[in-house]
């Protein structure tokens, strides 16, 4: 049915509004539900290594943050292949958009090997930076180490599922994802513990285990990504009726696409940049606070995710359904499409705001055993929940921009709401309310960065 859809989209055939309703979901569906599996394993990895105690999690907060940047800036480098290739497939250029996946890929390996070098150099240094306790260093520094190794495989994922995902095909790569998640656990689960009893029920047995901690949840998550790269690889070259490379003459235009990815990626990429510093820089005012402070912060923004993944599937369908149907010349639809995306995503986190509100107490509690942990967690989960609605609206709208080629539009609305709003006023609050008011901040500049973008795309030309 949604092969059926986007065929319509492309032959210029109309679509009722009941069929773009059914468009949308359809494509939004196995994103969020990807999404929502992804958060699974975070938190599932979070339990983890909070059971090993306080240290240990402050140690990997203390360098996400950087993770945050550097994946950020691998996923950009991707947008500006995977938009091009929504376009191709909606103008039904199927040999133009192998073309920009052969080279596409060739140039995302090429970049994501240099930070991958980089991250080996700096993984050392980076805690101390980063303003680390010293019995934290230690341990955040390998984690960086092995997250930087990991880099080639998240660059594969990230480009090849969204090659995939920009053909049409919203299901394989959230498959893949889902496994992905599943995978990570187990072998977490193996990796982070030492061998000990496990007691189910009546039944009690030995679990093998390596016993390596915050290593060992790294490791996991790498391994994980190895294997689900390696599937959405094989399916994009070999599989995919629309993106294989089996057999085909045509070489393309390589100057262009990379003219055109450049075009497309800079801005996001600089966005990524300066948006991965302002995280930094949260960081690096959440570090005074304190160990504990650091740690509740880690396990409350793993737990807001799972509020906010929704949106971000939400996301990932408009950019296939906005380049499909530009690529087709469908200006007709493209907004009433936008606009029926950007509202289911503000309808979802409405509602994953209002559990994140009740349930918050329970949520940082999976996470961590820690009593001080659990009730400051609370206390900023609660202040963000307030920020759902219109945090929603930013990330579908900036699919929207994103599938439209125009990410620069994002990336200025990004940056000007985070460095003028949450950066000073969470420096400003932080000396006078601690961690509530470095949350009250965040809260208060998702707010204004969901209107801006709702003024934004109301105000958009086609």
């Amino acid at each position: 049915m949604t092969e059926k859809l986007l065929a319509a989209v492309r032959d210029g055939r109309p679509l009722s509004y009941k069929q773009q309703i059914r468009l949308v979901w359809n494509l939004s569906a196995p994103a969020i539900l990807a999404q929502l599996s992804s958060i699974l394993m975070q938190y599932i990895d979070a339990s983890m290594v909070g059971r090993l105690g306080a240290n240990d999690s402050a140690s990997i907060g203390l360098v996400s943050t950087t993770t945050w940047l550097i994946g950020g800036l691998c996923a950009s480098v991707g947008t500006g292949f995977t938009v091009q290739i929504a376009h191709r497939i909606g103008a039904k250029e199927d040999a133009k958009a192998r073309s920009v996946v052969k080279h596409g890929l060739c140039g995302v390996l090429l970049f994501s090997m240099f930070f991958a070098v980089l991250g080996v150099i700096i993984h050392n240094r980076l805690p101390v930076w980063m303003g680390g306790a010293p019995e934290i260093c230690g341990n955040a520094s390998k984690y960086f180490l092995v997250y930087a190794f990991s880099l080639p495989a998240l660059q594969v994922v990230y480009t090849a599922g969204g090659m995939i995902q920009c053909s049409g095909n919203m299901k394989l790569p959230s498959i893949v994802d889902i496994m992905m998640c599943v995978m990570d656990v187990i072998f977490n689960a193996l990796l982070i513990f030492p061998t000990r009893k496990v007691s189910i029920g009546s039944v009690t047995f030995t679990m093998p285990g390596a016993g390596l901690g915050v290593v060992g949840a790294a490791l996991g998550t790498t391994l994980a990504e190895v294997l689900a790269g390696g599937i959405m690889l094989y399916y994009l070259l070999v599989l995919s009726p629309s993106l294989h490379l089996r057999m085909d003459g045509y070489r393309g235009n390589v100057r262009e696409e990379l003219t055109k990815a450049v075009r497309i990626a800079l801005p996001a990429s600089v966005e990524s940049v300066i948006m991965g510093l302002s995280y930094v820089a949260f960081t690096k005012i959440v570090s005074p606070l304190g160990t504990v402070a650091l740690a509740a912060h880690s396990f409350s923004i793993t737990a807001e995710s799972l509020c906010y993944m929704p949106g971000y599937g939400i996301g990932h369908a408009v950019t296939t359904i906005v380049g499909q149907s530009l690529g087709a010349g469908r200006k007709d639809i493209t907004k009433k499409l936008s606009y029926l995306t950007v509202g289911l995503g503000v309808g979802i986190m409405t509602l994953m705001g209002v559990l994140l509100y009740v349930f918050a107490p329970e949520m940082i509690g999976l996470l961590s055993p820690d009593e001080d942990i659990r009730t400051l967690g609370t206390a900023v989960l609660r202040i963000e929940a307030f920020a759902e609605p219109m945090y929603a609206a930013s990330i579908v709208a900036a699919g929207v921009f994103r599938g439209a080629g125009k990410t620069l539009t994002s990336s200025v609305l990004n940056l000007v709401s985070v460095w003028f709003v949450r950066i000073p006023l969470a420096a400003f609050l932080a000396p006078l309310l601690g961690l509530t008011g470095v949350w009250t901040a965040m809260c208060a500049e998702l707010i204004v960065r969901g209107l801006l973008f709702v003024i934004w795309i109301i105000r958009w030309k086609v």
